[in-house]
């Protein structure tokens, strides 16, 4: 029988933005959520931030800079091999203490919070911890003005409703077919499964302006277009945290650029 702790907490989501970000593997979402991450904090410096590592591959938190000493699944392995081990006393208590071990894996810091979902060490479905992920969410949202999810590749997390509650859903893509092929797949299934407010494709790691006719989003608004940036790539390289990338990288201008559009942003331009 799967334990779930954080059964019946729902999501509040006035005057609250949920923006999770979808796509390929290999396309830039980590980036991307890091540049948003920035731009949030920057222009909400008295607003409560959260960014989700919803991607087992983890790559958040390096791209932010920030140390993890806890995951959401470390919590989930502690209930579970607590039932396991016959502990039935010590299971309920940490079932109760559950909702408060989920801000013990928080980590503050200057202008935002983390939390990751972890890798969990045995190969094969991850429906478990993305079962916990959902309530992680759930519970978290209600406590930040902004919550920006890096999910993992492909449609699993869409599919099985890990992100049913969201009020921005970003689509990621190169300028591959493949790749717009994905979100919009990605699309068709959260029209069904999710209750977005606004939604658009974000087209990264362009080698130029010159093939943005060739693209195909297949109806889904394009709310930004992002040249290859070299910024980023030495940001990269030299493993400095994407907080840091001047204002005017091409992934920070990209960012900036679609949460203006979809009405995160305001345009001062």
């Amino acid at each position: 029988m799967q334990i779930n702790p954080f059964e019946g907490c729902d999501v509040i989501m006035e005057n609250k933005a949920i923006i999770a970000l979808s796509g390929k593997g290999g396309v830039g979402k980590t980036s991307i959520s890091a540049a948003i991450v920035k731009l949030l904090v920057e222009n909400f410096p008295d607003k409560k931030i959260l960014a989700i590592d919803a991607d087992p591959a983890v790559g958040l938190s390096t791209a932010l800079g920030v140390d993890v000493k806890m995951t959401i699944d470390d919590i989930r392995k502690e209930i579970v091999e607590t039932v396991e081990d016959g502990q039935t006393k010590a299971a309920i208590e940490l079932l109760g203490d559950a909702r408060y071990k989920i801000f013990d894996a928080l980590v503050e810091t200057d202008g935002f919070a983390f939390i990751a979902v972890g890798r969990p060490e045995s190969a094969g479905c991850y429906c478990k911890i993305n079962s916990y992920l959902k309530e992680v969410i759930s519970i978290l949202s209600q406590d930040f003005d902004y919550v920006v999810i890096d999910g993992e590749a492909g449609i699993e997390q869409i599919n099985r409703r890990v992100m049913e509650k969201v009020t921005h859903l970003l689509l990621i893509t190169d300028a591959s077919k493949k790749g717009t092929q994905v979100i919009s797949t990605i699309k068709n299934v959260a029209d069904e499964l999710v209750m977005y407010k606004k939604i658009g494709a974000i087209i990264n790691r362009l080698p130029d302006e010159s093939v943005i006719s060739h693209i195909n989003t297949n109806g889904i608004p394009v709310l930004s277009y992002i040249t290859n940036d070299s910024n980023l790539a030495i940001y990269d390289i030299e493993g400095k945290n994407i907080i840091g990338l001047p204002d005017d990288s091409n992934v920070v201008k990209g960012a900036r650029d679609a949460l203006i559009e979809i009405g995160i942003l305001g345009d001062e331009k």
